[in-house]
């Protein structure tokens, strides 16, 4: 086989704010190798000082998944992507290679901005949150913060840094210390400190990151880690599994990274919310019926950081169809003998399935599926304290039967 097959025709080349002064000597030779260069405005601003390169230029397009097929075209040729510091952290990297084989390219990264802004505060990287914001909503930050929690983030533009300060300040926020930092590793490198509250600064330019030393003022609400979030967080109407039994249901459904779920009848989403909570990595497909509700669990899922949620408007079964598929399954609403079946018939081996029950007519039908399959078989019965004349009494709630199983 011709060795020259398996060459990397393109190659993609992290760039600092110091342009090709602070690249490696290899990054250098890739860029002066090359037929094409290809890259946003300012990183192929960064290369007008070197008269060694001579390469045709590109101006990669936007929105930016515009470009691949201009590139994949220039396929056999040396081309040169560019991108930020690291390509593979929040960067281009990833998405180019998803469409190349292994063989077709290599990277050559710089120093990722998260580097050096930590170098810059003196924080160590590893204790740090780092996030990229550049089109994602800020509610991301929201399940992570805290009181002395740090985070790294990468924003849009100079202005969404003012916006970033008032979304902090609204949450209780305001007292937290923000770092901006500018052009960092490039000549016009700037650093300054104020806070989410005091926030006034109308020259931030791009490319900026922020640096967030969290801290709230009193009576902020911060999220909890575990299962069962107040159930004050979640817009609803009624439809909410309420904490206690949605820790309980978020135990038996057991997350695991990087798992689907499905929330059958989801209301107010909550289930699904706090499935994806448990790790960046997981998925969830609410199936509401309801348009108003679908929409109340997206504002929720949006306002708690799990804007990743999919909202299917539709009946099961038939919203099921085409769907991929679970790796957990919660029925919270629209129990019965068909849904069970189809649902059951769709589970693959070592799936999970939480089915929650309040109704006699309901709880039969839990009833006969273990009797059938097994599993686990509870009846809870929660009662909270509540005024009763000029004293207090328990109130209970209508018990709850809930089926978990193994498929």
């Amino acid at each position: 086989m011709d060795d020259r097959c398996n060459v990397p025709w393109l190659t993609i080349v992290g760039i600092g704010e110091d342009g090709t002064a602070g690249l490696s000597a290899a990054s250098r030779q890739a860029l002066r190798a090359a037929q094409v260069i290809v890259g946003a405005p300012r990183h192929l601003g960064l290369l007008s000082a070197d008269t060694q390169i001579g390469a045709e230029r590109i101006v990669w397009p936007s929105p930016f998944s515009s470009g691949i097929e201009r590139v994949l075209a220039l396929r056999g040729r040396p081309v040169v992507m560019l991108a930020s510091g690291d390509p593979f952290w929040f960067g281009a990297g990833s998405v180019i290679v998803r469409h190349l084989a292994p063989h077709e390219w290599t990277a050559l990264p710089a120093l990722s901005v998260f580097s050096l802004a930590a170098a810059r505060l003196g924080w160590a990287l590893e204790h740090c949150l780092c996030l990229g914001l550049h089109a994602a909503p800020f509610e991301r930050l929201r399940p992570q913060l805290a009181p002395g929690v740090r985070a790294l983030v990468l924003v849009r533009d100079g202005a969404a840094v003012g916006e970033l300060a008032a979304w902090l300040n609204a949450l209780g926020f305001g007292p937290s210390n923000l770092y901006v930092l500018e052009a960092l590793g490039g000549p016009n490198e700037r650093v300054r400190r104020t806070t989410a509250a005091d926030y006034a600064l109308h020259d931030v330019r791009h490319p900026v990151t922020v640096g967030i030393e969290a801290a709230s003022a009193p009576n902020t609400v911060v999220l909890p880690h575990v299962a069962g979030l107040p159930d004050a967080l979640f817009e609803h109407d009624g439809q909410l599994t309420k904490r206690p039994l949605r820790a309980l249901t978020l135990s038996a459904l057991a997350p695991r990274p990087g798992e689907r779920l499905w929330d059958i009848g989801a209301g107010s989403g909550s289930v699904g919310i706090e499935w994806l909570l448990s790790h960046p990595a997981n998925q969830a497909i609410a199936f509401e019926a309801d348009p108003v509700r679908a929409e109340r669990a997206r504002r929720n899922a949006q306002a708690l950081g799990a804007d990743r949620l999919q909202m299917v408007i539709g009946h099961a079964p038939a919203a099921l169809d085409g769907q991929p598929a679970p790796d957990a399954v919660f029925i919270g609403g629209g129990l019965s003998e068909a849904l069970l079946e189809c649902v059951w018939q769709r589970l693959s081996p070592g799936a999970r399935l939480v089915a929650n029950a309040v109704t006699l007519e309901s709880e039969s039908v839990l009833a006969r599926w273990h009797a059938a399959h097994g599993g686990q078989l509870l009846r809870v019965e929660i009662a909270e304290a509540a005024p009763l004349g000029s004293r207090r009494g328990w109130k209970a709630a209508y018990p709850l039967v809930q089926w978990s199983v193994c498929r």
